[in-house]
């Protein structure tokens, strides 16, 4: 474990947290079905646990409600996000309902202690011109004379982030026979490989059947061996996770947008536009409403500033 003197006292006193680490790394993957990156997140905030614990002596099965809180108090004081924190503390919760299951504590040291409560903030969402300026831009250069064919590709993950509000980690893993354009819909794996059905717009439809026609085969015969992968890189091979996010990155005028921030504004302009929360979770593969529920209050605020515009009374506030 990283950062963890290994005896103290001639006690290999992480060892133990290091075994237990490891093995509930193999329940998420075998038992959960998490994906590679989700465990790597999770353990890595376990392990950062772990280090404080043990610096008290004390191991993970032995650490206390007062353990907990101390942990998040220095995370707080060293200025980490409160929203970072959060996440912290929902992965030791899964932790410990792991080894009280198992039952190898007799307590769990995370119940009572409340989540930050910026844990709710609202996700952020850019301006629909915004978009529109990014993916009109994106399809500009497609069409250029002479445009490499890697431009049709990022247009279309442009739109299908935007478009169909996926994950970043469900662009990686698309294929070729997950596409349905015919249907005007895809297959996408979300987490703890879950299938769902994402409806495509025509315009997404259009930029993905470029991308399959002139784009994809150019890039195909430039790597070695078969590719799966529906999105590739210019020499041939799947993209990764943090090559599209710098991609994404570029498209915006000031460098600020990201994949996560494209599919909160799709969740955020369909509740804008009227969509309903059950149909925004099926979208996006909510697991639980209320993770979509945050967009009641994104929606929430534009309400009020058409009630301001619109209402009788509303523009008699405006005008005084």
């Amino acid at each position: 474990m990283r950062g963890v003197a290994p005896v103290v006292d001639g006690v290999a006193r992480g060892s133990g947290n290091v075994a237990l680490v490891r093995e509930y790394g193999d329940y998420l993957r075998v038992e959960k079905g998490l994906r590679p990156a989700s465990i790597e997140a999770y353990l890595r905030d376990i392990e950062q646990f772990a280090e404080f614990v043990e610096g008290k002596d004390r191991l993970l099965i032995t650490a206390s409600q007062a353990d907990v809180s101390g942990f998040l108090e220095g995370l707080r004081g060293h200025a980490v996000e409160s929203r970072s924190i959060a996440r912290k503390l929902s992965g030791l919760r899964g932790l410990y309902r792991w080894l009280l299951m198992d039952k190898r504590v007799a307590h769990d040291p995370t119940v009572n202690i409340e989540s930050p409560s910026s844990w709710k903030v609202l996700p952020k969402s850019l301006a629909e011109s915004e978009m529109a300026s990014i993916l009109e831009a994106a399809d500009e250069s497609a069409r250029a004379a002479n445009a490499p064919v890697a431009r049709l590709r990022d247009s279309a993950i442009l739109e299908l982030l935007y478009g169909g509000g996926l994950r970043v980690s469900e662009i990686c893993s698309l294929r070729e026979e997950d596409l349905h354009l015919d249907q005007q819909r895809a297959q996408v794996r979300g987490k703890g490989d879950k299938e769902r059905i994402v409806p495509l717009g025509r315009k997404a439809c259009e930029v993905l059947e470029a991308y399959l026609l002139r784009g994809r085969p150019a890039l195909v015969r430039r790597g070695a061996g078969l590719q799966r992968a529906l999105f590739l890189s210019v020499r041939g091979h799947a993209l990764t996770r943090q090559w599209i996010w710098e991609m994404v990155r570029k498209a915006s005028a000031d460098g600020t947008a990201s994949p996560h921030k494209l599919r909160h504004s799709c969740a955020t302009h369909m509740v804008e536009h009227g969509a309903d929360l059950r149909s925004v979770q099926t979208l996006l593969g909510h697991a639980d409403i209320a993770t979509t529920q945050v967009y009641t209050h994104v929606a929430l605020g534009h309400l009020k500033e058409v009630h301001r515009k619109h209402h009788p009374r509303g523009r008699i506030r405006v005008a005084e």
